[in-house]
């Protein structure tokens, strides 16, 4: 598929930006999963799209090299201030939504393709994981780009995508690779 046209449907689906890059330039960071292991974000162990669940970090990262291309989109909020934390929760909820729609608008264009998000997945109001049942909507749920050893920051560089986008905003990263 075009890499222009994946990029314009990303933008018509809301990203206020979109890369293709070669998968070969993502920073993969194995020290990401020490990160979660930590419970940093405090998911660790309740969300089947979070680790330890999602899987072994280095089948994860392997997994994701034998792509070679990936779709980068973000989208970028607008906070009342820096401590707008009930702001940064509706941001990742919209971004959430967002991967999920250029996903469906893709994939089926694209075969085989692995769709990441931002942080843990948040498609149910209450993930199955903490009432030991499977996931409820295996087909919208995200694992996270961080889950898979992704640096946000260096592939916002690798794609030509700032990362930082102004006071009292926030920026959310999302991925199909293919």
């Amino acid at each position: 598929m075009d890499h222009n046209t994946l990029i314009q449907t990303a933008l018509k689906h809301g990203a206020a930006g979109a890369a293709v890059i070669p998968v070969e330039q993502i920073p993969f960071e194995r020290e990401f999963r020490d990160a979660c292991e930590k419970n940093i974000c405090g998911k660790y162990g309740t969300n089947w799209m979070c680790p330890p669940d999602v899987g072994d970090i280095d089948e994860m990262i392997s997994q994701a090299k034998a792509y070679s291309h990936a779709l980068v989109f973000q989208s970028i909020s607008t906070l009342e201030d820096s401590y707008d934390f009930e702001g940064m929760l509706a941001a990742a909820k919209n971004h959430q939504d967002l991967t999920v729609a250029i996903a469906r608008s893709i994939q089926p264009m694209l075969g085989d393709s692995l769709r990441l998000g931002a942080g843990a997945c948040q498609i149910c109001p209450r993930c199955g994981k903490l009432d030991d049942i499977p996931c409820r909507l295996p087909e919208s749920a995200s694992p996270s780009l961080e889950a898979y050893g992704i640096s946000v920051t260096g592939l916002a560089s690798a794609s030509g995508l700032k990362y930082i986008n102004g006071v009292n905003t926030v920026t959310y990263f999302g991925g199909l690779l293919f």
